[in-house]
């Protein structure tokens, strides 16, 4: 039986010489995001911030600063799952990167001029210049996280 979305995501952001770490998605929706994920009913979301960025690249937060909540449209694969309340926050963390194979294809500190490159992919997508299949290979930014970016003026 399929999970049925909470509507409540966070993302975490995780700076280190000024490149931000980002996963590529292993399951829909496909692109490179920073770690993230649902809240789920039993925790809060600052629980649901250390989790998630413990499940997906073996981090473990030591401090978060909330940098923007809100909502946005976007799709995630649980059922009703077509727009979530977000909090992002600034992460200090620590330990080792261990990706998750199963929701990641890869995990890495990008830089600003790679994240534009990017950035550019995932307008070409949205204007519908690149078919789900082509996307699904090689994609960009997730469009949920282009549009956070553009708003924290990383992009």
């Amino acid at each position: 039986m399929a999970k049925s979305c909470d509507h409540k995501s966070v993302g975490m952001l995780v700076w280190q010489s000024g490149k931000l770490l980002l996963i590529e998605r292993g399951k829909p929706p496909f692109g490179f995001a920073p770690p993230a994920g649902h809240v789920d009913d039993d925790t809060l979301f600052e629980e649901a911030a250390g989790r998630e960025l413990r499940e997906e690249v073996g981090l473990e937060s030591k401090e978060l600063q909330l940098l923007t909540e809100g909502r946005k449209d976007n799709h995630c694969r649980r059922e009703g799952g077509s727009w979530h309340y977000w909090k992002i926050y600034n992460v200090e963390a620590s330990g080792d990167i261990n990706r998750s194979k199963n929701e990641t294809k890869g995990v890495d500190f990008y830089d600003l001029e790679t994240l534009q490159s990017l950035a550019k992919r995932t307008e070409k997508y949205l204007k519908g210049d690149i078919p789900d299949s082509d996307w699904e290979k090689s994609p960009g930014l997730e469009p949920v996280w282009y549009e956070w970016f553009k708003e924290l003026n990383i992009l």
